[in-house]
């Protein structure tokens, strides 16, 4: 992901990605500097860890790529889609453990899902704004799978 994100024009040097205690209960975070945090306190495992990791590089792709504005709600929801679809956030696996069942489009449920709860937790959007904002940006957010050829 550090290629890609520079083939893309941009530069995330490694001291940058942070491990850190974190207050809030979220396994990692972009923040508005481009820096990537993962917080040491929430990571349950290794593999934990590494979808979190990529999830968070997917913001800074987009961020390099799209130059999102994260006060916009629907170029949030469009990141935060991606990067549960790039990630691994919502293999069978991790939604068998978090008790989501479901075999009829389960993967898809699940991104909208957790692409809704990071937009929520934007001060810019309210819950209605956040689950509209992921309807907008759904069709072409999730047929975006750059900087992978597929979903990996």
């Amino acid at each position: 992901m550090l290629e890609q994100i520079r083939k893309a024009g941009c530069y995330l040097p490694e001291e940058r990605i942070l491990c850190q205690y974190c207050e809030a209960a979220v396994g990692g975070g972009f923040q508005d500097d481009g820096s990537v945090v993962l917080c040491s306190n929430h990571l349950l495992s290794q593999d934990h860890a590494n979808i979190t990791l990529v999830h968070e590089l997917v913001h800074a792709f987009d961020q390099c790529r799209a130059h999102v504005n994260w006060s916009d709600c629907t170029h949030h929801a469009c990141s935060e889609i991606r990067a549960a679809l790039l990630s691994g956030d919502c293999d069978w696996k991790r939604e068998f453990w978090r008790g989501h069942l479901g075999l009829r489009a389960q993967f898809q449920k699940c991104i909208r899902r957790r692409a809704e709860i990071s937009v929520r937790m934007n001060p810019n959007c309210s819950p209605l704004q956040a689950k509209e904002a992921v309807n907008r940006a759904w069709d072409i957010c999730f047929a975006d799978t750059a900087p992978f050829d597929g979903i990996p």
